[in-house]
């Protein structure tokens, strides 16, 4: 690498850190119960070598029985014992991998393509990407899996010449099985891919590096294989998630076919076979994430995108498609390798068949892996426009088209990317504080300082207080060893209620509410009337009441 390419690659890796670690612990406005559970699983690992359950070193987490790989709760403990328990401390390892995902990708499209230009620019707009950052900023396990999936593609294909690095390949990759659900489909069918596109030379390959890779991935797999083969709850979330499991479908599917049945339609009775039913929704899915009014305008569910916006610039649409159709059929695709261009393409196309098979498509978690393509496709487009740009000898009143048409990209590039930085690093604490549970940080500390004067404190746990008691052991750093003596290391599911201590997390239903205790209640503003004598109260960002604190 020479010095202008350094120089260049670490102004980028700059800008990747600032975006990723500027105000990491407060935008967004507060962790949300799967960033709690992983911080205190952490904690609990690292203070007593089990997890909220006494599962002693865990690769599965149970938590709120979605059974989350345990990976990026073990990357947590070191920023947990150099900073403490807080949401800066777990966020942190999200944030890290982020930045070296963009040195990844383009260290990846060098490797693939052999141009520097071009690698600096995937890695510069993966930089300044708001699908990437948001999800570097959050304590999210997809992230780190999407750098994993970057590095040990690099590797296998720097292994294809060098063999030494197919056994590195091996290990990120068996390791990242542990990091992220969607990586058990993705990377089986991408490196399937690798190895039928790259065929030739992976097969001309010393068989002992193939082997010892091949034994490596195994040797790492094999407790992940053995937990599944062995228990029975190891696909609950891949159930709870799977569009199988929708009955409203199943529902609906049955109210056509009795129809279907009394109007004697034999075509309706083909078609609206529950098996056809699924496979339309599949491929719905599927097509659903190539949706640009998801990817532009709207993105899904509030916290995986800035208010207002998409995962993409705007600006991104018109090179994205010249990217897309150059870099298959257009001159600028005579510039790059036929095996390196159909790899892309594929993995492209494989990105969705994870999230294709779940509820709540287009889903921007189940799909990061979509990242770097999106950056690698504009950047093809940025730099096949100029090219062409640059041909135009036209002048409009004495200037010339090419200067016109740079200027007019950049002033929109810089504005969509101020506008982005306004709705993420400003706005979006006041428009999504709800969705990020806001409210445990300021109302626990009170509630520790006045638990000795109460028997009991009642804390709801219905909508959008769930799992409260998970938040609650966080900001309380409550002992581990203690928790799960008190609780006998059952601890409690997805829907059962929890108890330590003194706490109690349950429906308030005010009413019904024994008087005969000293009681201090913590729920929402709607479980307690007006007259109730409301000791303390957290608003939302935008005002609205967040958490109420009541005694009887």
């Amino acid at each position: 690498m020479n010095k202008k390419i350094f120089i260049l690659l670490s102004f980028i890796v700059i800008i990747a850190s600032l975006l990723r670690f500027w105000g990491l612990g407060k935008v967004p406005a507060s962790p949300d119960w799967d960033e709690v559970a992983l911080g205190y699983n952490a904690y609990s690992i690292m203070q007593t070598g089990k997890d909220e359950y006494g599962k002693a070193m865990p690769i599965i987490l149970r938590s709120f029985d979605d059974y989350k790989p345990a990976l990026y709760a073990y990357l947590t403990i070191p920023s947990i014992q150099a900073f403490g328990l807080n949401v800066f401390a777990v966020r942190l390892p999200s944030a890290i991998f982020g930045v070296l995902m963009v040195i990844g990708v383009f260290f990846l499209v060098k490797e693939l393509f052999k141009k520097d230009n071009f690698a600096l620019l995937s890695a510069f707009l993966l930089a300044i990407s708001p699908w990437h950052i948001q999800f570097s900023r959050v304590a999210f396990e997809s992230g780190v899996g999407a750098a994993l999936n970057v590095f040990w593609i690099l590797f296998f294909i720097k292994g294809l010449k060098k063999a030494e690095y197919l056994i590195l390949s091996a290990l990120i990759m068996g390791l990242n099985l542990y990091m992220y659900q969607s990586e058990k489909v993705f990377i089986p069918l991408v490196l399937m891919a690798l190895i039928y596109i790259f065929r030739k030379e992976f097969f001309a390959i010393n068989r002992k590096y193939i082997v010892t890779s091949l034994v490596v991935l195994v040797i790492i797999s094999l407790p992940l294989i053995h937990f599944t083969l062995t228990n029975k709850e190891a696909l609950a979330r891949a159930r709870g998630v799977s569009i199988f499991s929708d009955n409203t479908l199943v529902e609906r599917n049955s109210q056509k076919l009795i129809q279907d049945h009394e109007n004697k339609d034999i075509l309706g009775l083909v078609l609206d076979n529950r098996r056809v039913e699924y496979a339309r929704g599949v491929v719905s899915g599927y097509l659903s994430h190539f949706d640009f009014n998801w990817l532009f305008i709207t993105g899904d569910l509030a916290r995986h995108h800035a208010p207002n916006m998409g995962l993409m610039y705007l600006w991104e649409l018109p090179f994205l498609l010249v990217g897309i159709y150059s870099l298959a059929i257009g001159k600028f695709s005579q510039n790059f390798g036929k095996k390196e261009k159909l790899f892309i393409f594929v993995w492209f196309l494989l990105v969705p068949i994870p999230a294709s098979i779940t509820s709540g498509v287009p889903h921007a978690v189940r799909t990061l892996n979509f990242l770097p393509l999106f950056q690698i496709f504009t950047a093809v487009g940025i730099l096949a426009a100029i090219k062409e740009v640059s041909s135009i000898k036209y002048q409009v009143l004495s200037i010339r088209i090419k200067y016109l048409a740079f200027g007019v990209s950049f002033l929109f590039l810089i504005f969509n990317f101020l506008y982005y930085l306004n709705q993420y690093f400003v706005q979006q604490n006041y428009f999504t504080s709800e969705e990020w549970q806001y409210g445990y940080e300021k109302a626990i500390p009170f509630i520790q300082n006045q638990q000795d004067k109460y028997d009991k404190i009642v804390v709801s746990n219905s909508a959008p207080l769930d799992q409260s008691y998970m938040f609650f052991l966080f900001y309380l750093k409550y002992d581990p060893s203690l928790y799960k003596e008190e609780t006998k290391n059952s601890s409690g599911g997805f829907r059962e209620n929890h108890k330590f201590g003194k706490y109690e997390f349950r429906p308030i239903v005010w009413d019904k509410e024994n008087n005969a205790q000293k009681i201090l209640y913590v729920g929402r503003d709607k479980d307690f009337p007006p007259q109730a004598r409301r000791l303390f109260q957290v608003n939302y960002l935008n005002g609205s009441p967040a958490i109420s604190i009541v005694e009887r």
